[in-house]
């Protein structure tokens, strides 16, 4: 059973040490344990997608609630899948601050990331455009 979980969360630490130590533990960690995804980050705001088995997903998330390295972290969508859409990234990465700020623009009122303002299905559809415009980075 695959599933694909959406949520947002504030870092604590936006230094790039602080983002590259997260994607760095991502890369270790989920190939093991099946799960695939996308990471973005900008203003100190995360959103990311997390697909893999269903129980792998939720005990990823449940570990992400209780990370001291993020704090507000909120489900925006939950959804069994037939398949993965991020498949090709353990963690792949977007820094919004190096993309153009009219996709953003066009998902929410400001040209910045706002999950929180957002329904869960408006920020999978940037997350989509961010993949068809080839901003997602870090591929293994």
């Amino acid at each position: 059973m695959l599933v694909r979980l959406l949520y947002a969360s504030r870092a604590v630490d936006t230094s790039p040490a602080a983002i590259e130590a997260i994607l760095t533990q991502s890369r270790q960690h989920n190939p093991g344990c099946g799960i695939t995804g996308i990471l973005c980050y900008g203003g100190g705001v995360f959103l990311q997608a997390i697909e893999g088995g269903r129980s792998a997903v939720n005990e990823l998330y449940g570990h992400i609630q209780r990370d001291p390295r993020h704090q507000n972290v909120e489900l925006l969508h939950y959804e069994e899948i037939a398949e993965r859409r991020f498949g090709g990234w353990t963690m792949g990465q977007v820094n919004l601050s190096k993309i153009n700020h009219s996709i953003l623009l066009k998902y929410s009122e400001k040209p910045e990331l706002d999950p929180y303002a957002v329904s869960g299905k408006v920020s999978f559809a940037l997350l989509e455009e961010l993949m068809a415009t080839a901003s997602i980075i870090g591929r293994a």
